[in-house]
């Protein structure tokens, strides 16, 4: 056996062991790549850490890392499905940059704001509210028009659900599925737009898993979601998010972040490029926590033990 193969059976077996009593998290992996540098790796300490922290919370919780140097990965429960809540519209921002460098649309092309969709489940008409949104000006704008670009940075910074609505209606939900599947992020499953109380009551939801949301991420970071310039606005937009109480408040202070949260009752998700000295993709899903000030308090804690680890 190679000392290589010999180190990753011991982080495994002292995993297994530091953790049985938390069964409901497994399963737990991590997994070195191949050739890299052992000081780069998610030590056992720093795992368990976590693991504990995320037992004493009550709460489950999907987590995905991987650095952008491919020198390392963790994932625990990263291939439970969630709802997805916001964060369903990172595949939406990323279909809409596609379907512009295809030439089917422009950026600066003009969309009517009107507050009008149809449900999935039968097509009736339903209409969403301004109380439950997290941005309430574009209701003032039905009748008018915004541009494209415009209502992607309403649907990232300030997770506007009107915005979203729109965008997926625009975009065509079968091509953002299609565009999820060619980037092998089928943990994301975008079925409709938000706000379909008739599809939310039979359980036709978007979910993600926090793997899907990674890969997704990653394609980002990496230049490879639609194209490099693309990507490269994608991630100026990410970065303009206007909820950081998650990932970035587990990191040093001017640390530049690019992330997208999703929030409904009992749900807080966050999925982040970490600009760290050695930068990384976390993502972060939490289910079961009642307060966001509690499920926030739990991603930062996460994210710090983390980017402790990495750098």
């Amino acid at each position: 056996m190679t000392r290589l193969r010999l180190f990753v059976w011991l982080v495994t077996f002292v995993l297994s062991f530091s953790v049985s009593g938390f069964a409901q998290q497994a399963p737990v992996v991590v997994s070195p790549v191949a050739g890299a540098d052992v000081a780069l790796r998610v030590d056992p300490q720093t795992t368990a850490d976590i693991l504990t922290r995320i037992q004493k919370s009550g709460a489950d919780v999907g987590v995905a890392l991987r650095t952008l140097d491919g020198k390392m990965e963790w994932f625990s429960r990263a291939d439970d499905v969630f709802h997805a809540a916001s964060t369903m519209k990172i595949p939406v921002m990323i279909e809409l940059f596609h379907q512009v460098r295809e030439g089917k649309l422009k950026l600066d092309d003009p969309l009517p704001i009107r507050n009008e969709f149809h449900s999935l489940v039968d097509a009736s008409i339903y209409a969403l509210d301004p109380a439950d949104d997290s941005e309430t000006d574009l209701y003032k704008a039905v009748g008018q028009t915004r541009t494209l670009n415009q209502l992607c940075e309403l649907m990232i910074t300030v997770s506007s659900n009107l915005a979203t609505n729109l965008l997926v209606e625009k975009l065509g939900v079968d091509n953002i599925r299609a565009t999820v599947h060619a980037l092998h992020a089928d943990g994301m499953n975008v079925l409709r737009g938000v706000e379909d109380n008739k599809a939310y009551e039979k359980g036709m939801n978007n979910t993600t898993t926090a793997r899907g949301l990674l890969i997704l991420m990653e394609a980002i970071a990496k230049g490879q979601a639609a194209d490099a310039d693309s990507s490269r606005k994608m991630v100026e937009i990410l970065t303009r998010q206007k909820f950081n109480e998650g990932i970035p408040a587990g990191l040093p202070s001017g640390t530049r972040v690019a992330h997208k949260t999703g929030e409904l009752a009992k749900l807080h998700h966050d999925a982040a490029i970490v600009y760290a000295p050695r930068a990384f993709v976390l993502v972060i899903l939490v289910r079961g926590l009642p307060e966001s000030k509690e499920s926030a308090a739990l991603m930062a804690d996460i994210t710090r033990r983390i980017y402790q680890s990495t750098q």
